[in-house]
Formats: structure tokens, C-alpha cells, sequence
């Protein structure tokens, strides 16, 4: 027979519990704790729920040396190996086995309520495990014997994909940015480095100069001012000259 390496994992602890011998059941009425000899019991040790795969097992131990007393393997909670009285929240019936085929029912029955409490939780989470695990299993066998499904393309298969609100961008309308920094070539004629001076050798004269002196004095001659190296120094002679002169003819200059 093939060694059994399940691993056992530890659900539950009490250390005091007790053990009592119960009648026949007369009935299908259930059992009460009521007919028990609660203050006599049987036996008194240490409760441990242990699991092992999808089975439960509840042992019962000598709280000094360990000893197993009695142990009830459990396949599913609820059901006839575990069962509740009717009259009492602290006391169960269970059903235990001594590994040879033989069973007997005894009475189990435990002092404070909050130790009966964690050991109906201790079993029912088991047993949820269990079943979450047992469905999860079929559904996996489902998926699997299922046939697949096939996305890819067939041979000659195509696909179009279409996609909006895009403008073709038209390669003839970009403007052409002008060469040199957007300066003018000089005009016909013009050396480089400035403007030709006047033939004859002669300086220009300021416009503005001779429009100046005429419209402030038409009567008397000007005279003409020497040509001077500065072209704004006879600008600023003439205006200054063209204010006293306006007193004097009675014009009046506009700014």
C-alpha cells in the first residue's frame, strides 16, 4: 500500500472537553443534552481538529500525555457524523470510528460557549474549502474539453481598419521662406557699403533744411550756409534759425 504523504494542517485546539455516554435514541426527534449526566461525564481531555485533504478529523487526547482517546473522521459537515442537540448550543453528537470497521456515538460536550462556537466554525470553513476547491476543479475539466477558440487569420483573410478625422497634409503649400533675412537688394547703381554720392562732387542738401527756410522767411535771401561735413548740423542750425525768424515775419509755426 502506497504511503499516504498528504500534508495535515492543524483547525482547531481546545484543551478541555468532555465526553459522555448517551442513550439510544428513541425517536427521530433529535438528541437533548437534557437526558445526558452532564455532571458525571465520562471522560475529560483535549479536543484537536486536524485536516487532511478533503477529510476532517476530530481527535480526542489526553491533555498530559497526548494519547489518543477516540477520533470521529468527518467527510461532510453537516451530516450524521457530527450533529447538534436540541436544547443546547455547547453539546454535539458525534460518531467515532476505531479503525476496524466499528463505530459508537458519544456525547461531546464543552464548558464555555465560545469553545463550541470555534469548533462549528473550525468545520464549516473546512468543508466551504472543500467545496469552493471542488468546483474550481470542474470548471478547470470544463475549459479544458471545451474547444478552443481560433482567432487567427485564414488564408486570403483580410482586414480593414478605418480611421477618421485625419486631413492629408498637401506638400505644395508650404511657402517657401525668403533667402538673406528678408532684406531687399540695393537699388540700381548703388556701390557696396552705402549710398553714391551726387555728381559734381557737390553734398546733398537737407530737404528738410530748404523747405524749412522757405516757408519761414520768402522775402529776405538766405544765405547760404558753408557745406559741412555733418549732415545734422545744418538740420539743427536751420531749425534754430527758423524760430527767431517766425517772430519776426509773424508766421505761425504748427507742431
Amino acid at each position: 500500500m502506497a504511503e499516504d504523504n498528504t500534508y495535515e494542517s492543524m483547525l482547531c485546539v481546545k484543551p478541555e472537553v468532555h465526553v459522555y455516554r448517551i442513550p439510544p435514541r428513541a425517536s427521530n426527534r433529535g438528541y437533548r443534552a437534557a437526558d445526558w449526566k452532564l455532571d458525571e461525564p465520562a471522560w475529560t481531555g483535549r479536543l484537536k481538529i486536524t485536516a487532511k485533504g478533503k477529510m476532517a478529523y476530530i481527535k480526542l487526547e489526553d491533555r498530559n500525555t497526548g494519547e489518543l482517546f477516540a477520533q470521529a473522521p468527518v467527510e461532510q459537515y453537516p451530516g450524521c457524523v457530527v450533529e447538534s442537540v436540541t436544547d443546547s448550543s455547547r453539546y454535539f453528537v458525534i460518531r467515532i470510528e476505531d479503525g476496524n470497521g466499528r463505530h459508537a456515538f458519544i456525547g461531546l460536550g464543552f464548558a464555555d460557549r465560545g469553545d463550541s462556537f470555534d469548533f462549528n466554525v473550525a468545520l464549516q470553513d473546512h468543508f466551504k474549502w472543500v467545496k469552493q476547491e471542488g468546483e474550481l476543479a470542474k470548471l478547470e475539466a470544463c475549459q479544458s474539453t471545451a474547444p478552443k477558440l481560433d482567432l487567427s487569420f485564414k488564408e486570403g483573410q483580410t482586414i480593414k481598419i478605418s480611421i477618421g478625422n485625419i486631413k492629408k497634409k498637401d506638400a505644395g503649400g508650404a511657402k517657401s521662406r525668403p533667402m538673406g533675412g528678408g532684406l531687399l537688394p540695393p537699388p540700381p547703381g548703388a556701390k557696396a557699403g552705402g549710398i553714391a554720392p551726387p555728381p559734381g562732387g557737390q553734398q546733398p542738401v537737407s530737404a528738410v533744411q530748404a523747405n524749412t527756410a522757405s516757408l519761414l522767411d520768402l522775402g529776405s535771401p538766405v544765405s547760404a550756409a558753408p557745406p559741412s561735413s555733418d549732415m545734422w548740423g545744418d538740420f539743427t542750425s536751420a531749425g534754430s534759425n527758423s524760430c527767431k525768424d517766425t517772430v519776426k515775419s509773424g508766421w505761425v509755426q504748427f507742431s
